[in-house]
């Protein structure tokens, strides 16, 4: 849906020049707004996708952690301690991805207003 056309007011060049500018930063500004969210590296994606991602997170440190545990008790032949030990750092090591990811996630986005630096 487009916008109506408003006549433009009758004034000096200077005005009709600021008018201009503040046509092209109003324009930069919707065309900023409209487009697609960055990719969960900001943690800006949907509500979905960020708990998905939480969740991988969690079932890739733990089975990863059990797995090593696994193959090092497979070596080492020192069954069930490499396991054990593999499935307590896996959990420590996926909640603290997962507390990572929830500070950043809780941080403020840093927005930049026109005409600031």
């Amino acid at each position: 849906m487009e916008k109506p056309e408003t006549p433009a007011p009758k004034g000096s060049d200077a005005d009709r020049d600021a008018l201009a500018r503040l046509d092209v930063g109003l324009a930069a500004l919707e065309a900023r707004g409209r487009k697609a969210p960055a990719a969960l590296g900001g943690m800006t994606g949907s509500g979905a996708g960020e708990g998905y991602r939480l969740l991988s997170q969690m079932l890739g440190g733990v089975l990863g952690g059990v797995g090593l545990g696994w193959l090092f008790d497979f070596v080492a032949h020192s069954r069930p301690w490499g396991l054990l030990i593999g499935l307590f750092a896996g959990v420590a090591l996926s909640v603290w991805s997962m507390v990572r990811m929830a500070t950043q996630a809780g941080k403020p986005a840093k927005t930049k207003v026109m005409g600031q630096r």
